[in-house]
């Protein structure tokens, strides 16, 4: 989904913000505060509306455009750019283009799976040669032992896998209208729940004996 690009992050640092102290200066969080909105949930809303008001087609096309203007956004205000937002650009590129060239809905409605299926592959192809990702991503705000990113890494595995089987179903077998609610609403959703699962993880596994 493309509002997963950056929930990871996002989660990571309100998880953090309640465990422990927050070490960072008020004017980078008021910066980050102000942009993460934008660049996370701007480009979903935004396809969200245009699909309501026109057709998916007219859909694709603002996704694509505010999806591109975000990583601009984010570049700019935070001189970085997060590497899932980066690589799901590219599959909205892709499959957003494919969409347009061919007018066919199907490509845009397999992106979802694409980008679920790739992150799934990528984190279990990482642990296989002890590089954990996650770690990488959510070391700073998440201090775990090694085990317990081992045991989140193949929860989110799966649960990207998942999703992803969520996905297909979905828009094979469903209405338009349903399959854009679903990936608006129902992935978001089942998102949060699912992180919201994995506290009592975080908390066996905390590095940290004082938060």
């Amino acid at each position: 989904m493309d509002c997963f690009n950056n929930k990871l992050e996002d989660l990571g640092l309100r998880y953090h913000n309640l465990l422990m102290k927050n070490k960072t200066s008020p004017k980078d969080q008021s910066s980050s505060s102000l942009i993460k909105p934008f660049v996370e949930y701007g480009p979903i809303a935004v396809f969200f509306a245009v699909y309501w008001l026109y057709d998916l087609f007219a859909a694709t096309a603002a996704i694509m455009i505010t999806t591109c203007g975000a990583i601009l956004l984010s570049y700019i205000v935070e001189q970085r750019v997060p590497i899932i937002s980066l690589v799901t650009a590219m599959i909205v590129g892709v499959f957003g283009g494919l969409t347009l060239w061919l007018q066919d809905e199907t490509f845009i409605k397999m992106k979802p799976t694409i980008i679920q299926v790739i992150f799934g592959i990528t984190l279990l192809i990482g642990q296989s040669l002890n590089k954990f990702f996650l770690k990488t991503l959510m070391g700073k705000n998440w201090q775990m032992e090694l085990e317990g990113w081992k045991i989140l890494t193949k929860r989110f595995a799966m649960f990207f896998f998942t999703m992803a089987i969520f996905n297909e179903v979905i828009w094979r077998t469903q209405t338009t209208d349903f399959w854009v609610n679903f990936k608006v609403f129902g992935i978001t959703t089942l998102t949060i729940v699912f992180f919201l699962t994995q506290i009592p993880l975080l908390q066996k596994y905390n590095s940290n004996p004082e938060s």
